[in-house]
């Protein structure tokens, strides 16, 4: 028997990341309930982007300790107080403003309720909040966010994991962890426990690590990489097997007869998107293949449902999330006037050991597209900061079109890559040509980022002499 919807609103918000956010002032005459089923602040907060860079700060410290020596400086790390880092990233920071996200929205406005229970859709606009309770509304914004993708062979195997979900939470740090991945999220944390003295062992099927990024710089991060870490790549797990006193620890057989063990495992495959776990055909919302489909301006295929970030996006960005609540925000307050979502030179970054960060083509989707390319890498040793950092790994890599002088790409790797880029990325952003952004501004010498205009400078563009 269906129950009978006790309330209903203007507006249902699914997910509490950007979700959250997207209920500014401008909705304060609006009935707003909000469905969230863990933590608010979704997984930027809680489980992503803001914890896991407290822990690589950390990380980058003991590193930078350890490397010293290379300047003339003795030091040592003389030990890693693990509950001290765990109790600094969430006792004090990250768990009171995901508590007080809560208390504002629960005691502090008048016109939001909070559900905490599972959201599932149970009609057009029709929600069983998993708590009780049918809520409707005029409008719904799915912004569900994602979850760890688990491989088969790892649930059918019952062997003990961790994910980045809860990984960061260990009571204590094991002697030794396998990293199941070769992604972002896999290599930052193998920086992290790495450095941190834990011995770890990163396995991938692909044949580099960080196979989406240009294929030089993966190149080159695995070679710097496998100075750090065992890295196994190109192998296909048959076998998984607990071990261990408590079940905690695991060895992995490879299909050619070789095997590597640890005393924890840590699962890094991606993150799936939650929208196969909201009941959609319900709601008449169609998929896109794993995502929730959206149109340019957030729109899904249901009357009056939207979606934003990880759930329908396929740029699981925390930045690109909180363009889309920008723009969506907009949207449901200006029907007549909707606006497109933004989706042109894309940034990212991963924060390992060396950081890197990349926007725009690779060379080969530069080549593939038809482009009449430049290509210029830039080493991070030949430029004067870079000597000062006695820096053997880092780059910066362009790729350019002949005709029209635009930037296509950009792809660095090294200390401050994240930072470095954005100059690039305001470059494309705004139409500036190559000869335009490296003369029409000072770069201060000696800072990192003459490894940009050095770069720019070796771009060949026989018809626009610099």
């Amino acid at each position: 028997m269906t129950q009978t919807p006790s309330r209903h609103f203007d507006l249902i918000v699914i997910g509490t990341g950007s979700g959250n956010s997207l209920i500014d002032e401008s909705f304060a005459d609006k009935s707003v309930a909000i469905c969230e089923k863990g933590s608010f602040g979704g997984t930027c907060l809680n489980v992503g982007c803001i914890p896991t860079k407290m822990f690589v700060y950390a990380a980058d410290t003991a590193t930078s300790v350890a490397h010293a020596g290379t300047y003339g400086v003795d030091a040592t790390l003389d030990g890693v107080r693990w509950q001290d880092m765990v109790s600094r990233v969430f006792d004090r920071r990250i768990d009171p403003i995901a508590s007080s996200g809560e208390d504002y929205r629960r005691n502090r406005c008048e016109n939001v309720t909070v559900y905490d229970g599972h959201a599932t859709f149970v009609g057009p606009r029709t929600i069983d909040t998993g708590a009780g309770e049918i809520i409707t509304a005029d409008e719904v914004v799915i912004a569900a966010g994602a979850r760890p993708s688990i491989p088969e062979i790892v649930t059918e195997s019952g062997v003990a994991y961790h994910t980045s979900d809860d990984v960061m939470r260990i009571p204590e740090l094991p002697r030794s962890m396998v990293i199941q991945g070769s992604g972002f999220i896999a290599c930052e944390f193998a920086h992290v426990f790495s450095s941190l003295g834990v011995e770890v062992t990163v396995i991938g099927r692909s044949g580099v690590l960080l196979k989406h990024l240009d294929r030089e710089l993966a190149e080159r991060f695995t070679e710097s990489a496998r100075g750090h870490w065992d890295v196994r790549l190109g192998q296909h797990i048959t076998a998984m097997t607990a071990t261990g006193e408590d079940n905690r620890g695991v060895e992995i057989t490879f299909e050619d007869g070789s095997t590597c063990a640890a005393d924890s495992l840590l699962v890094a495959t991606g993150r799936t998107p939650n929208g196969d776990l909201l009941g959609l055909d319900s709601a008449g919302v169609a998929m896109d293949g794993d995502r929730v489909q959206v149109d340019e301006f957030g729109r899904t295929s249901a009357e009056g449902v939207w979606a934003l970030g990880d759930v329908s996006s396929p740029f699981q960005l925390k930045h690109v999330a909180n363009h889309e609540q920008r723009v969506l925000g907009h949207n449901l307050r200006h029907p007549d006037d909707l606006q497109p979502f933004h989706h042109a030179n894309v940034p990212y970054a991963v924060f390992t050991w060396p950081q890197i960060a990349s926007v725009g083509m690779t060379e080969d989707e530069a080549r593939a597209a038809g482009h009449d390319i430049t290509v210029k890498t830039q080493d991070y040793g030949d430029v004067a900061y870079g000597w000062a950092m006695e820096d053997s790994v880092g780059c910066c890599k362009l790729i350019a079109d002949r005709s029209t002088g635009h930037l296509l790409g950009a792809h660095i790797m090294g200390a401050h890559a994240p930072s470095l880029i954005q100059i690039l990325i305001q470059g494309m952003e705004f139409g500036l040509t190559v000869p335009d952004m490296a003369r029409r501004q000072y770069w201060i010498h000696p800072a990192m980022a003459e490894v940009v205009e050095n770069a720019l400078l070796g771009l060949d563009f026989p018809d626009r002499g610099f």
